[in-house]
C-alpha cells in the first residue's frame, strides 16, 4: 500500500481529503504542522500544504528534499508564478492551486508515483564534455564535481542524454519527464531547464527555437 503524507492544519480540508484518499487505496498519515512532518518516519510521497501555523511551508519542502528524495506535490492558494518557480527550485516534484479537484489531484499523485518509482535501465554511464552521468546510481558530475539535482531535474537530464546532441521536443519531455496527461503549465519545463543550467553551466542546454532544447555539443575533442 502506497503511503501518503498529508500535510495540512485545517480539519475541514485533511478529513475529507484524507478519507478520500484511503477510499482510492492510499495509507495516509495527517501531520498538522511543518514540525511533526519533518519528525515523520518515512513516506512514498508527501502532500504538502503551504500554510501551516509554525514553518513556512517552503522552508518544510526545502527539508524534506535535502534529507530525502522522497516524491513532493506542493498545494497551495498562491496564484503568483514567482512562488511557484521557487516551489521548484526547492525540489517540489508538482503542485496543485487551490480550489482544485479530487479527481486531478490523485491523478498528479498517481503520476508522479509513475515516475519516481520507475527502475532505471541499466546502462553505462554517459559522458559528454564535461558532464558525466551515471543511470545505475542516477549521479552527475560536472567538471569532475557531484551536482545536486531533485528528481526531476535528473530525469530531464537523462531525457536529454539520452541521445546527446539532438534536439527533443518540449511535447517529448514533458511526456518523458512528467507525463502525457500532465495537468500542469509548459513553464514548468522552462523552470527545471533553467535550474540546471543554474546548477552545471548556462550554455549546457541549448534552446532550439520553436522545437525544444538538446545538450551542447561535446567540448570533450578539443
Amino acid at each position: 500500500m502506497v503511503s501518503v503524507l498529508l500535510v495540512e492544519d485545517d480539519p475541514s480540508i485533511s478529513q475529507p481529503l484524507q478519507a478520500g484518499l484511503e477510499r482510492e487505496g492510499f495509507s495516509v498519515e495527517l501531520a498538522t504542522t511543518g514540525a511533526a512532518a519533518l519528525e515523520s518516519k518515512k513516506h512514498d510521497l508527501v502532500l504538502l500544504d503551504l500554510g501551516l501555523p509554525d514553518l513556512d511551508g517552503r522552508v518544510v519542502c526545502q527539508s524534506l528534499r535535502a534529507a530525502s528524495s522522497v516524491p513532493i506535490i506542493v498545494v497551495t492558494a498562491r496564484q503568483d508564478e514567482i512562488d511557484r518557480v521557487m516551489l521548484l527550485e526547492l525540489g517540489a516534484d508538482d503542485y496543485v492551486v487551490k480550489p482544485f479537484g479530487f479527481r486531478e489531484l490523485v491523478a498528479r499523485i498517481r503520476a508522479v508515483l509513475r515516475r519516481t518509482t520507475a527502475q532505471p535501465a541499466e546502462s553505462e554511464p554517459v559522458e559528454w564534455g564535461p558532464l558525466r552521468i551515471d543511470p545505475r546510481i542516477r549521479h552527475v558530475e560536472f567538471n569532475g564535481e557531484p551536482v545536486e539535482l531533485t528528481p526531476k531535474e535528473y530525469d530531464l537530464l537523462a531525457a536529454l542524454a539520452a541521445d546527446p546532441g539532438a534536439a527533443v521536443t518540449r511535447e517529448q519531455l514533458i511526456n518523458n519527464v512528467w507525463d502525457e496527461n500532465w495537468w500542469g503549465s509548459t513553464k514548468t519545463l522552462d523552470v527545471h531547464i533553467a535550474s540546471l543550467r543554474k546548477k552545471t553551466d548556462s550554455s549546457l542546454i541549448q534552446t532550439i527555437r520553436g522545437v525544444g532544447f538538446r545538450l551542447a555539443p561535446s567540448t570533450s575533442e578539443s
